[in-house]
This record gives C-alpha cells, structure tokens and sequence, in this order.
C-alpha cells in the first residue's frame, strides 16, 4: 500500500516538474518572441509573426488577427492561419482575405454578439471551451464555415491588445487547442489564457511603436518631397531629377545585390541599407534650394533675366543700317554692300547656334565669335565700341553647355551647402551614412571630382552607385532647358566613355548594362522615341 502511494506521489510529481518545465519553455519563448517582434519592421511581417508566436505557445491548430480600423467603427481579417486546412491568407501570403470586416456596432449599438467584437468593446478575454454548446454568441458563421469545408471549430481564445496607452488596437483569436500527447482539441487552459494576454500586450505595443516609427518615416518622407517641391517650384528643370535619381539608384542597387560581381561581393543590401539609400537619393541634391534660379534656368549662354541674343540682334540691324547709308552716300558699291549684308546675317545666325550651347565649341568657333567681337558700332551713347563685351564673349565661347566658369562653380557648390545641411541634422544610426552617400556622388573614381576629391577605394558602394544614377538621368533628361533628352544608345555610349577615363565605378558600369538596369528604367521615365535597340557590344568600355 505504502509502495503504491509512493509510486503515486512520484507520478504526480514528475507530471508537476513537466508541467513546469513546459510553462518555463513557453516562457522562454513569449521572452524571445517580445524581443523579436520589437525589431521587425515590417507591418506584414510583424502581425504574421504575431499570430504565428500566438498559435506555438499556446499549441493551436488556428488563428486570425483582427485590427481595429481608424474610425474605430470596424474589426479588419488582417492575418489567418489554419494548419488542417493549409490555408494562410492576409499579410505577404499574397492571398486576400475574402470575409467583410466585423461591425463594432450596428445602428449605434454594440455589437456584442460576437466573440471577437466583445472582447475588444468589453476589453476581456473570452475562452469558449466548445463553440457548438456556448451561449450567448452568434456562431452562426462558424458553423458556416466548417459545413463548407469539414472543419470543426471547437475550442476558442479571444484576447484583446492593448497597448502601452490602455487603448486596445487589435484581437487575436485562437481555435482549437492541440494536446501536446495525442492531437486531440480541447479547451484553452488557464496557462494559455495568461501567456497569451501577455503576448496580446506585447504585441500591441510592438506594433503601436512600428506604427508611430512608420508615421514618422513619411513625415520625414513628406519634408523632403517638401524641399524637393520647392527646388521644383524654382525651377522645373531639377523637380524630375530629385525624383528620378532616387529611382535609378535603387535600380542599380538592387541589380548589384543580385549580381554581386568579385569586386562587389560584399555588398549586401538589408531593409535598413534600402531605407538609407533611398533617403540619400532624395536628398542627394538638397543644397540646390540655395542655388539661384537665374543659373539653374540658364537655358542659353546670354540668357540672364531673358536671352539677350535679341540685343546682339538689334546691333546686326544698326551695322546693315550703317551699311546701306555709306551705299547711298557712295562711300561702297551695291554688290560690296550686299557683301556685307550677307556676312552680317551669316554671323548673326553663328552666334545664334554658338548661343544654344547644345555642341561643343571648337577653336575655330571660339575665333571667329572673338573675329565678331571685334566689329566696330556706335552704341547708344553714340560712342564707336567693340561689337560684343568682354562678358558677352565669355559667354559665347563656353565650349560645352551654357554655363560660365563662374556660374559652374556656383552649381557645384549645391553639392558643398547639400554635405553642411545633412551633416547638421542629428541621424539615428540607421541613417547616419545618408550624408557620405548624398554627399559622394559627384566624386570621380580618379580623385578628379569634387567636392572632396575621393578616389573609388575611398568611396562607399552606394555613392558610387548614385553617381552613375546621377550622370544617367542628366543624359537621358527630357526636361533640360538647354538640350534634348539622349537615346539609350548616346546615353550608353558617353556613359562607357566615363568608364573608360575614371570617372564611375567600371563594376557597377557593368552591372548597369548586364542586369539591363538602363532599360528597366527606361520602360518608366523615357518617351518612347529614346528608347532604341542598343547594341550591347558596341557600348564603350563594356565588359560582358
């Protein structure tokens, strides 16, 4: 007798340790999911891990996450899972949840009848130990549901989330608990109940804070778009390109963290490196908000307020007018003044086309606007006077684009004042590379760029990326006051001429044509007309 009371004794308490040494693992694991659902940051991915740490400490076959919506009105199916149906919907599954949200009240009144709106408008934990014997409830669509698809739905856990504010944001709802032994449903216990209202909580609160660091983030989005809006309203000419750049850049970046050629193979992009980069590309061009707009907009070389080749124009007029009264006082004959007319107007239109800036100026070109300049006129004071200033020769002769040296350097310097305004603002860690990135990409793989004369080995990948993204996009640009945007095939074809004398990264170059980056963002920003058949193997500097 003693014997079989010890043997009893020591039955009991072996299944005593073992339940405590399941509830200690269970919470062990409600410890290690808290801490991993405070780090996701991903919304999708945190409420599917929710349901599913919800579903494993309390061993249940299913589940499903409900939200409350913004008005506070409805329960929205977010996340549901059943593993004897095999059936995942909501979240990044990819299959939409097909049931209407849950009314929190009809005609005003609370809507109490379902287990899942009590508990959020009574803020309590239900646990129904069998569906089909429970009063009080609207089953109805339970039953539904199991007559459709030969489940049965027995056992289930409502608990509300609450988070760190009392506010109850959510419900998470589990059916049908497993017997660890033998499978079997049966009711939630005691345990469950306790360590899933501490997860509801957690999870609440974990979510609640993604939410906020979410808001935060497009508020932060919101202010760039809003400095880019200004720069925009400056002038038109560089809105698209601070949207577009961005664009590029993570194109490219994604292609090389695919790719990941010899010279790159340690660069790897995580959801926080993409979040950097996309922030830097943003605000790659921040400090253009201080650059005048008479130089931004400068879509001629004489152009300042408006395009003074008319004055030079005007002049053209007083030389022929001049001409013709020496003709008619005798001073030249009719054929020598018909001579110089048409020399007038030949130069007229030379300085027209010098005026454009669309092709490189050589030196024969640069003589003759200095042979023009040299024409004598009688100016508005009457005064004899060299026929084009010191300034307005400057500006003729620039040999490639419209801007000055000057004016060059005050373009240039948007890439310093963009470095002084993102270095002054306190970055989390996260983010605390987006000045070096933002801040490299007119930097030149031979130290030739500026503003800080980098080389590639002092370089990150990233702004070495943005750098191609940046030459790219100006290449192919439609909306540049002073050219056209260029074909795939002249864009590609200066870009390898780049590769080739050290300006942009010879890898990332690469990439750029194999993982058909160009075409990619072709098909999304350029009119179809630049869109040609580019034939890869005569790209420059291109290594297959």
């Amino acid at each position: 007798m003693e014997t079989a009371k010890v043997k009893a004794y020591m039955a009991e308490e072996r299944a005593q340790r073992a339940t405590l040494e399941s509830l200690l693992s269970r919470l062990n694991d409600l410890n290690a999911i808290g801490a991993a659902l405070s780090s996701e940051r991903d919304i999708n991915r945190l409420l599917e891990s929710i349901l599913t740490a919800a579903r494993k400490i309390t061993n249940a076959d299913a589940g499903t996450l409900y939200l409350v919506d913004a008005d506070k009105q409805v329960l929205t199916f977010e996340i549901l899972h059943n593993d004897s149906l095999k059936i995942r919907m909501g979240g990044t599954s990819g299959n939409p949840i097909p049931f209407y949200p849950i009314a929190l009240y009809h005609d005003g009144n609370p809507n109490l009848a379902m287990v899942v709106s009590y508990s959020v408008l009574r803020g309590e934990t239900v646990n129904i130990p069998d569906a089909y014997t429970a009063e009080g409830f609207d089953f109805s669509g339970t039953k539904n549901f199991d007559a459709k698809t030969g489940y049965r739905s027995r056992s289930f856990l409502s608990v509300p989330m609450r988070n760190h504010e009392h506010e109850i944001i959510g419900v998470l709802q589990l059916i049908n608990a497993l017997d660890a032994t033998n499978g079997e449903v049966k009711q939630f216990s005691k345990d469950d109940q306790q360590l899933l209202e501490s997860l509801a909580s957690q999870a609440a609160i974990a979510l609640s804070n993604r939410r906020l660091i979410q808001q935060l983030e497009e508020l932060f989005e919101s202010l760039i778009n809003l400095i880019n809006t200004a720069i925009d309203d400056k002038s038109p000419y560089t809105g698209g390109h601070c949207a577009r750049v961005p664009a590029l850049t993570m194109l490219l970046a994604e292609a090389a963290n695919r790719a990941k050629p010899e010279a790159l193979k340690g660069f790897n992009l995580t959801d926080k490196d993409r979040y950097e980069l996309k922030i830097a590309g943003l605000l790659h061009d921040c400090g253009k908000i201080t650059t005048p707009v008479h130089v931004v907009d400068k879509s001629t070389k004489l152009q300042t307020i408006y395009d003074r080749i008319h004055q030079i124009d005007t002049r053209f007029e007083v030389l022929k007018r001049d001409a013709e009264i020496e003709m008619l006082k005798g001073a030249r004959t009719q054929a020598e003044y018909a001579a110089q007319v048409r020399q007038l107007d030949d130069d007229r239109e030379f300085l027209r086309r010098c005026n454009i800036g669309s092709e490189k100026m050589q030196d024969a070109d640069i003589a003759r606007v200095q042979q023009i300049a040299s024409y004598q006129w009688r100016d508005l004071r009457g005064q004899q006077a060299n026929f084009l200033s010191a300034e307005e020769v400057e500006n003729l002769t620039i040999r490639a684009g419209t801007l000055t040296a000057a004016e060059r350097e005050i373009i240039n310097h948007h890439i310093n004042v963009t470095i002084k305004m993102l270095e002054a603002l306190p970055w989390p860690n996260h983010l605390k590379r987006v000045p070096e990135y933002a801040g490299g990409h007119h930097e030149r793989m031979d130290g030739k760029g500026y503003p800080k004369g980098l080389t590639r080995e002092q370089m990150p990948v990233q702004a070495r990326i943005m750098g191609i993204a940046d030459i790219f996009e100006a290449l192919t640009a439609k909306d540049r006051p002073y050219k056209e945007g260029k074909t795939l095939t002249e864009s590609l074809t200066i870009l390898g001429k780049f590769k080739q004398n050290g300006h942009i990264d010879p890898d990332l170059f690469d990439v750029f044509i194999r993982e058909k980056v160009y075409l990619t963002y072709a098909k999304q920003f350029l009119a179809a007309e630049q869109i040609d058949a580019v034939d890869e193997s005569k790209i420059p500097g291109y290594v297959p």
